[in-house]
């Protein structure tokens, strides 16, 4: 791993248990075992690490949109709920700075953080917008149903934990299949015939 790809996975990890603001250059730099002045010629700043934990972490779940299969809204709905869990299991830290902790960007690096969350909300709603327009998905609004399936995913980053009672491809697969009931498609018909 090279020095700023270790600073970077340190960062996460401390800005994700500590908070952004509790965590303080020295700690970080304690942490790597590196003198302070040492840090900084890797690193302009601690606001600039938190942007690109942010950017890491959004580009892993941008990658998930671009993985999806085309074709069925069914399968590439399970695929974006795998995905998104994956990445929430592998990248824990980095997920919960994209998800917490980047509202302390200050401008404009805090809009560069925001338009890369709204890339990837937009992708989810154009996998469900998809969905209603093949009849598939029967949602009377699909910007709701996005803030909805966005919601139960993103939160399962306070809970989730590798050890716990369900594998990761058995919680995608019951998530996949409650979201896929709260957007109209029943058991046994992925176009929610009965």
């Amino acid at each position: 791993m090279e020095r700023r790809d270790e600073i970077l996975h340190v960062a996460g990890h401390l800005f994700s248990q500590r908070g952004y603001h509790a965590t303080s250059m020295r700690e970080l730099a304690r942490h790597l075992n590196l003198q302070g002045g040492s840090l900084y010629a890797h690193i302009a700043s601690k606001e600039e690490l938190l942007l690109e934990v942010v950017r890491q972490a959004a580009a892993r779940f941008l990658g998930v949109l671009e993985a999806l299969p085309p074709g069925d809204p069914v399968a590439r709905l399970r695929a974006l709920v795998r995905g998104h869990l994956g990445v929430i299991a592998q990248e824990l830290p980095r997920a919960t700075v994209f998800f917490h902790e980047w509202k302390h960007l200050s401008p404009p690096l805090l809009e560069e953080a925001k338009a890369l969350r709204r890339r990837y909300e937009e992708g989810v709603q154009a996998v469900i917008q998809e969905g209603v327009e093949k009849g598939v998905f029967r949602v009377e609004n699909v910007r709701l149903a996005t803030l909805f399936v966005l919601s139960a995913l993103n939160w399962t980053y306070q809970w989730y934990r590798p050890e716990g009672a369900l594998s990761l491809e058995e919680l995608s697969e019951m998530y996949a299949g409650l979201l896929l009931r709260a957007l109209g498609v029943q058991e046994g018909g992925q176009d929610g015939a009965a």
